[in-house]
């Protein structure tokens, strides 16, 4: 009888030494977190008046800097596919997902092509009243680039927001001083 408890133990020990090395496989097997990047600019414009400037899906390169081109294959119909050309070079393709007229807003997907380190990109601009003047909420969520463990630093987390939010507020300032025309 004295064998009976000395091998639930080392059952029990042998049980615990185990669940103890596989803790730190399974956290390290953890991926990438979903990254998100919300910026605003206040334009002292009525808030129609600014929606009228970004409202079409093609006219991306009407109002950001770093876009010449943008055409979009069905205008703001849902499933129209914008081609965007990059003035440094590159481009990207990009799906309306939703545009809303009475809500001033509209939101696509990223297809392919992207020059951004950033993987299942979704965004969504949005144009709202603040007492008289127009508040642009442009917000995105994505995946870093490289979707592995030890990702180079060119394509892990800090990269691809620092990437994605740089395209905002460049484009949110260029549109406020179109806009304004200062």
């Amino acid at each position: 009888m004295t064998r009976r408890p000395f091998t639930r133990h080392l059952v029990a020990l042998l049980g615990a030494t185990a669940l103890a090395t596989a803790l730190p496989l399974t956290t390290q097997a953890h991926g990438p977190t979903r990254q998100k990047v919300t910026e605003t600019v206040t334009i002292d414009a009525p808030a129609a008046t600014v929606w009228a400037r970004i409202r079409d899906f093609g006219a991306l390169k009407d109002w950001h800097p770093a876009v010449a081109d943008s055409p979009a294959s069905q205008g703001n119909t849902v499933g129209s596919v914008r081609l965007v050309q990059l003035k440094g070079g590159g481009a990207l393709t990009e799906t309306l997902e939703g545009h809303d007229e009475a809500q001033r807003k509209y939101n696509y997907r990223l297809k392919d092509g992207s020059p951004l380190p950033v993987t299942n990109y979704t965004s969504t601009i949005r144009v709202t009243d603040s007492g008289g003047k127009a508040q642009v909420e442009w917000r995105g969520a994505f995946y870093r680039g490289y979707p592995n463990n030890d990702p180079p630093p060119d394509q892990n987390d800090e990269a691809a927001v620092k990437a994605v939010t740089g395209v905002y507020q460049s484009g949110l300032a260029n549109l406020k001083r179109l806009v304004e025309g200062k």
